[in-house]
């Protein structure tokens, strides 16, 4: 059990969405982040959202993503540190 919680405590460590979206304003040549809000079709408030920590960044924002950019998803979680082999949701549905 110490040695799973100890891996999990370094894999969320190295997550950082801030790499992600640094990377994508480099990428997409745009200025600041309300630009790539107006790219990505989203609320400005939303980048700032996933910046802080407030908001996760979700499943229909990398897909916005990719198609932003051209850039698989998979490139796009590495980028944010997201080094999961599988993605599940995280919620658990009551029987």
């Amino acid at each position: 059990m110490q040695k799973e919680r100890a891996a999990y405590v370094q894999t969320t460590a190295e997550y950082n969405p801030n790499r992600l979206l640094d990377m994508l304003l480099e990428k997409m040549q745009l200025m600041n982040d309300g630009a790539l809000a107006r790219k990505l079709g989203v609320a400005s408030a939303v980048i700032a959202g996933m910046r802080n920590g407030s908001i996760p960044v979700m499943a229909s924002m990398l897909i916005w993503m990719r198609e932003a950019t051209g850039l698989s998803i998979h490139e796009l979680r590495k980028w944010m540190g997201d080094r999961r082999l599988t993605c599940r949701p995280a919620y658990v549905v009551a029987r």
